[in-house]
């Protein structure tokens, strides 16, 4: 049923959920599994551009850095995860993108036909505040998605 699970990851412990179910589902399935983390384009404040700062060349050198080692450590963990059941996964990092439009892009770029997502389940102004990729997946994904509460 479903041959090519995508399963996204943001490092946190909820994520950690998500991956572990897609990880148990494609195993139980013989899937393959692609594992993806997204990080987004370097914050700029308007507070500080209008206080006169500028990000130099360095400045952005300096955070992709730092989000390209951010998205290693989670993608090592999440293979360490998979390993451990004994499948054998991909890992991709979306750099400088929203993730829920990277999330949904990848599994098309990688021919997956199930997207596993974990989420916080907020409703109501939490939600409307703080914003859901969950939900914005769930709107604009082609394939099924599983979210893992």
């Amino acid at each position: 049923m479903y041959t090519h699970i995508l399963v996204s990851t943001d490092g946190s412990e909820l994520a950690q959920n998500g991956v572990d179910h897609g990880l148990s589902l494609a195993k139980a399935l013989g899937s393959k599994v692609t594992i993806v983390t997204v990080t987004e384009v370097m914050p700029i404040s308007s507070v500080a551009t209008a206080a006169g700062w500028v990000a130099t060349p360095v400045d952005f050198e300096n955070y992709d850095a730092s989000q390209k080692e951010f998205a290693s450590n989670i993608l090592s963990t999440a293979k360490a995860s998979a390993e451990k059941m004994g499948i054998d996964v991909n890992t991709v990092h979306v750099p400088d993108a929203l993730p829920a439009s990277a999330i949904v892009d990848s599994a098309q770029k990688y021919g997956c036909n199930l997207i596993v997502m974990a989420s916080h389940g907020r409703r109501g102004i939490k939600r409307l505040l703080l914003g859901s990729q969950t939900s914005e997946v769930l709107s604009t994904a082609t394939i099924p998605v599983l979210v893992v509460k």
